[in-house]
């Protein structure tokens, strides 16, 4: 029987996990003429983002490796990037105002978004543990070691396996939940020290030169870039993005930039991160001139999308954007059950690679259906029942 792993870890890049995008905010309020609204830009970039994750991840599975066909497919990596970026400005936008006025203190705040993502991690991991003792039980090879080995499990539970514990296995990509466990505790700190910045053109240079000096340590200590760092480094790779999307965030609550200037941005960044794409990053004679590029692109989409106020939302961007976080940590589960059966099918019966083509496609309705329903009837109801005690 083939085996259920989604996506083999020797085909996944190191660099290449996703990060979730930054939950719907039910008890953030966002100040209206000021803030932008749900359904607009950003929204639909994130709906985008996850999309670009579930095929990367699923690309392994695909009858011929999609790579081949673009460059873009194999940028899981850059999506990583626009999360932990955009998770510092959603939280800067939403929660800014409250930190510097102490209506909501450190620890209540690392509370409630502790709150908002460990319960839908462990009711996942859960599902997942007991996927794998069924599967053996049957007597199929999904106990691969390096992918689901028990004694990794309990530092993965806890969120701390990207705080320098090694767990490259089972519900890969949250070691960026692990990672953003500590930037949440950090927040109020951050976002304190941006607010006494009087110059809003300062923030994203400021936080650009941090990022450098990142770079410097993750090749000087750990020897690999910042998106190459292997995932029990998370931290040292969330850190400067979070804060880099928290210096946008200030910017643009600082009215910076004049919209006219945001429209600039926003479509020169799309420009560039087109331009650059067709790029392979490992030919270059170093990944940085590829990843420096990126980066910028990707800043200057969330800045200029951020700073435009949202004249027409949509609601099904919304409602996308809002399935982001249950896609996230959904996927892989759903890829291990969907992916063992077809694999099983095509193994038995002859089927045609016109037919194989569809089933992969297939896949992708059926995670987002899969999310849709967790997000609808379990973590959404669990939401609504503590986050309110929370804020009691």
């Amino acid at each position: 029987m083939a085996s259920p792993v989604t996506v083999p870890l020797s085909q996944i890049p190191p660099d290449e996990t996703p990060v979730s995008a930054e939950p719907s905010e039910p008890e953030a309020h966002f100040r209206p003429g000021k803030d932008a609204v749900r359904g607009g830009a950003l929204d639909f970039l994130r709906f985008l983002a996850s999309l670009l994750i579930v095929v990367y991840h699923y690309g392994a599975e695909s009858p011929m490796r999609i790579e081949r066909f673009g460059q873009v497919f194999s940028r899981g990596f850059l999506a990583t990037d626009f999360f932990l970026m955009l998770s510092g400005y959603v939280l800067g936008r939403a929660y800014g105002d409250s930190v510097l006025s102490g209506r909501l203190s450190t620890p209540r705040f690392w509370a409630r978004r502790a709150a908002r993502v460990w319960p839908g991690h462990l009711m996942v991991l859960g599902l997942l543990a007991l996927l794998v003792l069924v599967l053996n039980t049957v007597g199929t090879d999904a106990h691969k070691p390096s992918r689901f080995a028990w004694d990794q499990l309990p530092a993965q539970a806890l969120l701390i396996h990207a705080w320098g514990f090694p767990s490259d296995g089972w519900n890969l990509p949250s070691w960026s939940l692990s990672a953003l466990i500590v930037c949440y505790a950090l927040f109020p700190l951050f976002w304190r020290t941006v607010s006494k910045v009087r110059h809003a053109w300062l923030l994203p240079l400021g936080a650009a030169a941090i990022l450098g000096v990142f770079e410097v340590i993750a090749r000087k200590v750990f020897h690999h870039a910042l998106p190459d760092l292997q995932f029990q480094y998370g931290v040292v790779r969330a850190l400067p993005l979070f804060i880099l999307g928290v210096c946008l965030a200030r910017a643009v609550d600082m009215r910076w930039p004049s919209e006219t200037m945001a429209k600039v941005m926003l479509w020169g960044g799309v420009a560039l991160l087109v331009i650059t794409q067709p790029l392979d990053r490992y030919a270059l004679p170093d990944p940085w001139l590829f990843d420096a590029p990126s980066l910028l692109a990707i800043a200057l989409i969330v800045l200029g999308a951020g700073r435009l106020p949202v004249k027409r939302p949509r609601k099904w961007i919304e409602e996308g954007a809002k399935l982001s976080f249950a896609l996230f940590i959904t996927h892989i589960f759903v890829g291990v059950i969907y992916w063992s059966a077809v694999h099983e099918l095509i193994d038995t019966v002859p089927i045609g690679i016109g037919w194989q083509w569809l089933m992969w496609l297939a896949g992708f309705p059926v995670a987002y259906g899969a999310a849709w329903l967790f997000h609808t009837y379990i973590d959404q109801p669990i939401q609504d029942r503590l986050q309110p005690l929370l804020r009691k």
